[in-house]
């Protein structure tokens, strides 16, 4: 079963430049320009990973976070922003992300993240 990822970026050439990316190395990808486009895919789409920006229109990206995890505890969130706070990525953290990157993103060490996490949550599951 190949893994899906749901991107969620209000810059949509942002969204289509990783899932282009993340689509050529076998993942199948959902994006979403904006927070409750997100949470709505989210329960309808059922994806393992979610690739989260903190800036987005409406809702910011903790307070999505939030929603996305009382909507699906299981779900693994990644943080993605340009901007590096301490206080923030702490927050994220606390509120169940897994990993918090900066933009612009290394597209190896975003490959790399991903596989890993899912990779230990396919693990954790036979354990």
């Amino acid at each position: 079963m190949v893994p899906k990822i749901l991107v969620v970026d209000d810059e949509v050439d942002a969204c289509e430049v990783v899932s282009n990316y993340l689509s050529r190395r076998g993942y199948s990808v959902i994006t979403a320009a904006g927070p409750n486009e997100a949470l709505s895919k989210l329960l309808r789409e059922k994806p393992a990973l979610v690739l989260l920006d903190i800036h987005l229109p409406g809702m910011d990206g903790i307070e999505c976070l939030r929603r996305i995890k009382k909507l699906d505890k299981e779900v693994l969130v990644i943080m993605v922003t340009c901007v590096t706070d301490i206080d923030i990525a702490k927050q994220a953290l606390e509120l169940g992300a897994i990993d918090y990157l900066t933009k612009p993103l290394n597209f190896s060490t975003l490959e790399t993240t991903i596989s890993n996490y899912l990779y230990l949550r396919v693990l954790n599951e036979f354990n």
